[in-house]
């Protein structure tokens, strides 16, 4: 998770990297749902919740690539907080039910997909737009 600040503060951005940032943590994401999903008890309305928030990530590759001919992705604050969240999320299920913590998350991610997109569409991102 800290690949992109080690690269900023060293002076080794790369556009392979950048590629190779954005396609890490889509793996990683889908393998954290492959695995976490059937062994814990998630409840369907999260389930589909997160499937409407891969729908608007999808959403947002499509219209990136139709206004700038490119495939391109935002690593905005929001993306990355919902991140480090969605990484501890493990760690505080003996305390928190899932159905809490759930709620949370997919709060932060919808919000972050949604600011992803606006700022994939209008090119406002003051963060790190880069091409994937």
């Amino acid at each position: 998770m800290a690949d992109g600040i080690v690269a900023r503060k060293t002076g080794t951005v790369s556009d392979f990297g950048a590629k190779l940032d954005t396609a890490a943590d889509f793996i990683m994401a889908v393998v954290c749902l492959i695995k976490l999903i059937p062994v814990l008890d998630v409840p369907i309305w999260i389930i589909i919740w997160i499937a409407v928030i891969a729908l608007i990530k999808v959403i947002n590759i499509i219209s990136g690539y139709v206004k700038r001919k490119e495939f391109v992705a935002s690593h905005t604050v929001m993306n990355k907080v919902t991140g480090i969240i969605l990484f501890s999320l493990p760690f505080t299920l003996t305390f928190i039910d899932i159905k809490y913590s759930g709620i949370f998350i997919c709060i932060l991610a919808t919000f972050a997909a949604i600011q992803e997109g606006h700022f994939i569409r209008t090119g406002t991102d003051n963060n790190d737009l880069s091409n994937c």
